[in-house]
């Protein structure tokens, strides 16, 4: 009955459940029909026969494989203008149908299943002005289109193109968007089209321009074209890679600003940030160059997150705004991933800060996880906030009739009512985590949460995922400016660590607490280059250094004979303990081994035996002139502490550190406990105290000790072989800081009931 309302003029039926429109349509009188995001399967027969008056028809977001003809015969009544049919299922079959609207001026009919569009039908399209056909499988953009006369925007990204379209004989092109194809060369005129002010080529690895034709496209306003990227030299895969665009809005100004710094004050942090200036320019202009600097200070003066981020949006809004912020706003996000500087072994964190409607997501399992949260008046602390300052509410729902947002960047003559201050939210990365999304205000009113992640979910590349996010919302009906940050993450399973959370990964976003802590190995600093757009991730433990393989330099595995005082995982010390697959729990009857933490340098010792005729030292192991002692002190318990003490002697040749001593002030008990380490962890997986790391000889937990002369206890009398011999010309320096030590030791003198967690040696 709606249809036949003849003065129904507007029909907005979008984000339904419909299956199907009514069959048959009479007298329909309906300028604009929206039934996007719905379950239409296909569209009334005699739709746009019956529908004179239709002007506007978005069927965007369906199942539809199949349009309905405009005419029956060569001659047409259709005044049909705009048509969108983006993210369907339609084929090269339905574009012959698209001749039968002769004054069509805008077609996006991206994310479908064309592999052609043919010239002949091209050709009849002479009033097209704005055409999208992103994310098909087409090969060539027709000649013919240089037809339509009128045309002044070309996006057809994320495509197979092989060949430059003829788009820059068109004297009105004023934006192409050929990113994401396969363009080999650029083929252009003499003279660029004077009105054309945005030209996108990224993300085409083929493409090889000469020295010219660069100078001649630098004369364009916005000219985006691949950066060559400088190898680290590690051939390692980068922790992150991203992608972003900007598209302007109707009335043709960019009004958004993206940031994006891969390699943020070192090699192992990144920033990411959009700015939406709604209206106007300046202030997302200014937000862009100046924040990246201003988080880089505050950074050197504290390392909390909240804090940091905080006084970066308030010192923004108090030193770099200036005058364009006193009547001018506009929103903010930025993404800050960083690793703990106490423990550069550690995780990454992803730590967001967020004013007005600018908003990040992280999808966790393939769900979306909220980290911003928008500040508006229907929330009752912020109303009641302003109340306070008694400000006046509109009818709209805006302070003073400006802005909607109680806390954004600007309107500084709105203070206090509307405040800097940003929602700030941290996170640890996991291997469950795949990609975070920043947008602008246009994006996420086009799209929600749940949409955005499954519609960039299975797109390999960064950059074509924020060109997906873009293209969409502009089919949803988005007219503001948009900007939108993918930023991919790949955190693989053997370079994570959950000791810390008893061997249990956390759990889906829909239950996980936000003050979960999970350990990630991180890369090397000079392992972290700028990654490429599409370029995945890896970790620093792989399957060279893993439980199950470990490289020949350190040596085979341990002896399966049990030894002695080995803590089995239902002992006292490790009541119901639950260790990650990177660090088993240690059973009686084998031994993993880990990574090595001490090494020592033997000017006698090459084979790592004792004599000609004995057995190696088990948990030694030689390379060479090297000799590695094996341990395990990745998750070592601070409950258990005991004290390893090594023994120096002086001797005639210098400085001699025996590890083949026993030291005889250890009580017995010494040798059947866990022994634990607490500080900092180091680069190789080794841990030391906070102070005085250079003069510490670490001893790991879990160490299985045998009988005399086995792992770490020895026989009485050191054998020459056995002994660490310090080189002459560092002899008077050691004897001195020996002395000092010595001194030290007969001042502070310990209980043998209470050992401490550490043995300070001069080495």
């Amino acid at each position: 009955r709606l249809f036949y309302n003849s003065s129904l003029r507007k029909l907005l039926a979008g984000h339904n459940m419909l299956e199907r429109l009514p069959d048959r349509l009479e007298r329909m009188q309906v300028e604009v029909l929206d039934v996007q995001h719905n379950q239409l399967l296909e569209l009334p027969s005699n739709l746009l026969l019956k529908a004179d008056s239709l002007r506007f028809l978005n069927a965007s977001a369906n199942k539809l494989e199949m349009l309905p003809p405009a005419t029956l015969s060569e001659e047409t009544h259709s005044i049909l203008q705009e048509l969108y049919l983006t993210n369907n299922n339609l084929t090269d079959k339905c574009v012959p149908l698209l001749t039968g609207h002769p004054h069509l001026k805008i077609l996006h009919m991206a994310y479908n299943r064309l592999q052609s569009f043919p010239a002949s039908k091209m050709a009849k399209l002479e009033e097209l002005e704005e055409i999208d056909i992103s994310g098909n499988k087409l090969k060539a953009i027709p000649t013919t289109i240089m037809n339509c006369r009128r045309m002044h925007t070309v996006i057809a990204h994320s495509n197979c193109i092989e060949v430059f379209p003829e788009v820059m004989q068109l004297s009105e092109i004023k934006c192409v968007d050929l990113s994401c194809n396969e363009l080999s060369e650029v083929t252009l005129p003499e003279n660029l089209p004077p009105k054309l002010q945005e030209l996108d080529l990224t993300g085409n690895p083929r493409l090889a321009l000469d020295h010219k034709t660069l100078e001649l496209l630098n004369n364009i306003r916005c000219f985006k074209i691949d950066q060559p990227l400088a190898s680290d030299g590690s051939g390692a895969p980068a922790v992150w890679s991203h992608g972003y665009t900007e598209a302007s809005g109707v009335k043709n100004k960019l009004c958004v600003a993206a940031l994006s710094a891969n390699n943020f004050c070192d090699n192992r942090e990144a920033l990411y940030g959009v700015f939406d200036g709604d209206r106007n320019v300046e202030v997302p202009y200014l937000l862009q160059c100046t924040m990246s600097d201003i988080l880089a200070e505050e950074l050197q003066k504290t390392k909390n997150e909240e804090e940091y981020m905080i006084n970066t949006f308030i010192i923004m809004q108090r030193r770099k705004l200036g005058t364009a912020g006193q009547k001018l706003g506009g929103s903010a996000v930025l993404c800050h991933i960083k690793h703990d500087p106490m423990d550069p072994g550690g995780c990454f964190t992803l730590t967001s800060a967020n004013v007005g409607k600018c908003q990040t997501i992280l999808c966790r399992n393939g769900k979306p996880l909220p980290l911003s949260r928008c500040y508006v008046m229907s929330c009752e602390e912020e109303l009641k906030r302003i109340k306070q300052h008694k400000a006046i509410i509109t009818e709209d729902g805006k302070v003073n009739g400006v802005t909607d947002s109680t806390r954004i960047l600007g309107y500084t003559f709105l203070h206090p009512s509307v405040v800097p201050r940003p929602h700030v939210q941290s996170i640890t990365l996991t291997p469950q985590d795949e990609f975070f999304i920043l947008g602008s205000k246009g994006l996420w009113d086009s799209l929600s949460m749940e949409e955005a992640v499954e519609a960039v979910r299975n797109v390999p590349d960064a950059l074509a995922a924020a060109k997906k996010l873009c293209t969409l919302a502009q089919s949803y009906g988005c007219n503001d400016s948009i900007s939108a940050v993918v930023v991919q993450l790949n955190v693989t399973e053997d370079s994570f660590c959950c000791c810390e959370l008893n061997g249990v990964p956390p759990p889906s976003p829909g239950i996980f607490p936000q003050s979960v802590n999970v350990v990630i190995k991180d890369r090397p600093t000079d392992a972290l280059g700028m990654p490429s757009s599409s370029s995945g991730m890896a970790s620093e433990i792989s399957s060279e250094i893993s439980t199950s393989e470990m490289s020949s330099e350190v040596g085979s595995t341990a002896s399966d004979e049990p030894p002695q005082g080995v803590m089995n995982e239902s002992s006292p010390a490790y009541p119901g303990e639950q260790r990650c697959m990177l660090h088993p729990v240690c059973l009686s009857n084998s031994f993993q081994r880990q990574l090595s933490s001490a090494t020592f340098s033997s000017a006698f010792s090459d084979n790592g035996l004792d004599s000609d005729d004995e057995e190696p030292i088990e948990g030694v192991f030689t390379n060479g002139s090297r000799v590695e002692v094996e341990v395990d002190i990745h998750c070592g318990r601070g409950k258990e502490k005991q004290l390893l003490h090594v023994p120096v002697e002086a001797s005639d040749e210098g400085i001699v550190i025996s590890a083949n001593e026993e030291e005889p002030s250890l009580p017995r008990r010494a040798e059947n406990s866990a022994t634990g380490t607490i500080g900092r962890r180091r680069g190789n997986g080794s841990v030391a105290p906070q102070e005085r790391s250079h003069n510490l000889i670490e001893v790991a937990t879990d160490a299985p000790l045998r009988k005399t002369g086995g792992y770490f206890a020895a026989p009485a009398q050191p054998d020459p072989d056995d002994q660490f011999i310090i080189p002459p010309e560092l002899e008077e320096e050691v004897k001195e800081i020996m002395k000092q030590h010595q001194e030290q030791q007969q001042q502070r003198q310990y209980p043998m009931d209470h050992l401490a967690d550490y043995y300070d040696t001069p080495l």
